[in-house]
């Protein structure tokens, strides 16, 4: 149920996004997204799931913006910043990341598989309320 209510949620936010021509984002696999996080201390990580989701399991640094409220929060998101866009598995992401292409922002990248991908190679997560 919660499943649908999400991808419902995504299914409206995509509609009211108005089309514009922009590079597109990109998406990448967990061991270059990990890449990057280690690498790139200017990256900005941005979840957009739940903030029950984000309470069981997160990418340290990351900011919470949940996909619901993307739109009246998209100010708070920097421009000159690489951004990495994650959800649970990459669809939400991947809309998200689209989304913040077409609305200018030229360096925003997908985690392709989500969190649940992160995890499966292991790779370091936060737990609980932060």
């Amino acid at each position: 149920m919660l499943y649908r209510t999400l991808m419902m949620v995504a299914a409206v936010f995509l509609c009211s996004v108005v089309s514009v021509q922009a590079a597109p984002a990109a998406n990448i696999n967990a061991s270059r997204a990990f890449e990057m996080v280690e690498k790139q201390e200017d990256l900005y990580i941005l979840d957009v799931r739940t903030p029950q989701e984000f309470f069981q399991a997160r990418l340290e640094g990351a900011k919470l913006i949940p996909i619901s409220q993307l739109q009246g929060r998209v100010d708070e998101l920097p421009k000159s910043r690489p951004i990495l866009v994650y959800c649970a598995v990459g669809s939400r992401s991947g809309a998200v990341a689209s989304y913040l292409a077409r609305l200018g922002f030229d360096r925003v990248y997908n985690l392709y598989g989500g969190i649940y991908a992160w995890q499966l190679r292991r790779y370091p997560v936060l737990k609980g309320p932060g």
